[in-house]
């Protein structure tokens, strides 16, 4: 599951337009961490592992923040934003792993898959 920090606070997928509004707005001009927790478990073993990135937004306009919340694409997306769609837009930079603020941090979780024997 992936999950938005912001400061101390954790931003969860908008529950309507103005829950959009205000995430966004939180986060204009803001650094905030994306973290992916990631579980597999076979064979008997259990394995685990958080990854972490840091997302950095442009200072965004009223208009800009209404136009996005409006365009439909955030509602299902923690902290009201998508890096694969239009919300790339929104982001000035990211330091770490891009596939993780997407909801799959894809090369760690290979090296994971590699410990069991599934990957090669």
């Amino acid at each position: 599951d992936t999950t938005v920090v912001l400061g101390s606070a954790i931003l969860g997928k908008p529950h309507d337009r103005a829950d959009c509004v205000r995430m966004l707005t939180a986060l204009s001009g803001q650094t905030h961490r994306v973290i992916t927790g990631t579980a597999f478990v076979a064979g008997g073993k259990t394995r685990s592992f958080s990854e972490v990135t840091e997302v950095t937004f442009f200072g965004l306009s009223p208009a800009e923040i209404a136009a996005y919340a409006d365009s439909g694409e955030p509602y299902d997306k923690a902290g009201g934003y998508g890096i694969q769609g239009q919300g790339a837009l929104l982001v000035e930079r990211i330091c770490g792993d891009y596939c993780n603020v997407v909801g799959l941090p894809v090369a760690r979780l290979a090296r994971l898959l590699r410990t069991f024997g599934i990957l090669k």
